[in-house]
């Protein structure tokens, strides 16, 4: 039994312990916002609750959580309940952490479009269970430092964001993005889009090594970090060049390649993964480069995953949250996968998707820190929020357990951005971000969909509210 600790003795220990003037109360909320609110009381109770906490420990049931103020004052089986506590009785919910998704664009694609979702994104993201995202890569940076600073404001509701710069890749690249042709081009534009606000910078995948190079020294310099979707880089090079991240795993690493060369993106080099044995030498030396030089690893199983036939299974709620227009351009291309599977009786993504689950479970094993995010970008069937949740079932499927896969979406995030003393876990002493979920995602990994609460810094919001207030309009605005 855990033993009661006096309820008058946690504000004193949070003054001395916890900073102050961290809680956002529901007076600094805008109408517009306030809309969401389902739970606003100061001091709260969710009683009789199965708890995973997000540290990797083993679930607990009929436990209270007590959030007083922002924060998360206590956790046990005997938690002392003050006077005036607004008292939910939730037997049959699971509470877990806020998830942290490190790789959630505020922006998402189909096959043929291209939307800055700045009403769609952050209230899907809320009421998936995401307080706090990483954009990782940027098509309208400016949407998302204004988004941010409306969140933070109480204008308009959504996760807390660490806002990445536009993507930074060479001559050929999309353009929308930052295409650099020299050190100096790489270095001017990390340091003009550190002064604006960004806190991240993303390299894709047309990127020279001495045009990353120069990139990362000028962000490590202004004590920011950076990540990358590589390709004309391999994963051992930008290990190398002092990189922090690495997007995506298995399926963008092209140092396997015969036929990589320097500075280049080989063409169809996913071939060279498709019979690669995840447990050979060089797969493990490359996990163990990353892990040696501290370089984490964001999974993104949901987004890949939409390009493998017949994946994933079709959600009414997916569905009826896209626009008419991005709901009939993903049937069609997940329609086009499925007949070209079926005329070449082969699909490589088919192939690839367990190899990049097996290396993921492979680099966790051995002392990774992976980290994961939805990426709602591709053909169009990974939405923010919903594609997070995926996620939870992707990597079940690859073998990890329902807590070592919360570990890797709440505290694992919380780590790779600097702020696991403060978010990540359900801990006493930490801000109160946290899912209540209508069910056992445990037992029952789809009823992680099953979001009814979340709070973030205290604050309870209605999910399902937030969901209805974005039907038919993903894609659009």
């Amino acid at each position: 039994m855990t033993r009661r600790m006096p309820y008058w003795l946690v504000p004193i220990i949070l003054s001395i312990f916890v900073p102050t003037g961290l809680a956002q109360s529901v007076s600094q909320l805008s109408d517009e916002a306030r809309q969401f609110v389902s739970v606003e009381a100061p001091v709260v109770a969710l009683i009789d609750v199965q708890v995973v906490d997000g540290t990797g420990a083993a679930p607990k049931s009929g436990q209270t959580v007590l959030i007083d103020n922002g924060r998360i004052a206590a956790i046990g089986d005997d938690v002392s309940i003050p006077p005036g506590a607004e008292r939910l009785e939730l037997s049959g919910h699971t509470v877990i952490p806020g998830l942290v998704g490190v790789h959630n664009h505020t922006f998402y694609t189909t096959s043929v479009r291209t939307s800055q979702m700045n009403v769609t994104a952050p209230r899907l993201y809320l009421a998936s269970g995401v307080t706090t995202i990483r954009t990782t890569g940027s098509y309208s940076p400016y949407s998302e430092i204004n988004m941010k600073r409306a969140i933070e404001e109480g204008e308009i509701v959504g996760p807390r964001m660490h806002v990445t710069g536009p993507y930074v890749s060479g001559p050929g690249a999309s353009t929308m993005m930052t295409q650099v042709s020299s050190p100096e081009d790489a270095r001017r534009m990390v340091a003009y889009w550190a002064e604006e606000g960004a806190t991240w910078f993303k390299a894709y995948t047309m990127i020279s090594r001495a045009e990353l190079g120069a990139a990362i020294d000028e962000a490590h310099r202004r004590g920011l970090k950076f990540t990358g979707h590589l390709c004309s880089v391999t994963f051992k090079e930008a290990v190398d060049l002092g990189i922090d991240g690495l997007e995506h795993g298995f399926f963008t690493n092209t140092e396997y390649d015969p036929n990589k060369l320097p500075d280049e993106c080989p063409p169809g080099f996913r071939e060279s993964l498709r019979n690669l044995d995840v447990d050979s030498e060089p797969v493990r030396r490359t996990i163990g480069h990353m892990i040696d030089n501290g370089v984490a690893l964001t999974s993104t199983l949901a987004v890949y995953e939409i390009s493998v036939p017949d994946r994933p299974p079709l959600e009414s709620r997916t569905l009826a949250a896209l626009a008419p227009g991005a709901r009939d351009e993903y049937l069609t291309r997940r329609d086009e996968i499925k007949k070209q599977a079926d005329t070449s009786n082969s699909s490589v993504m088919a192939d690839l998707f367990p190899r990049a689950q097996a290396f993921e479970y492979a680099f966790f094993k051995a002392g990774g820190l992976l980290a994961a995010g939805v990426d709602p970008t591709g053909n169009g069937g990974a939405l923010p929020g919903f594609g997070d949740q995926r996620n939870y079932e992707l990597l079940l499927e690859a073998e990890f357990t329902p807590a070592e896969t919360l570990q890797i979406m709440t505290l694992n995030g919380a780590k790779v951005l600097g702020v696991d003393d403060e978010l990540g876990s359900v801990s006493a002493g930490k801000i109160a971000d946290l899912v209540v979920i209508d069910g056992d995602p445990v037992s029952r990994p789809g009823d992680i969909r099953n979001v009814v609460i979340v709070f973030k810094q205290g604050v309870g919001y209605d999910s399902k509210k937030l969901i209805d207030s974005v039907e038919g309009l993903v894609g659009l605005k």
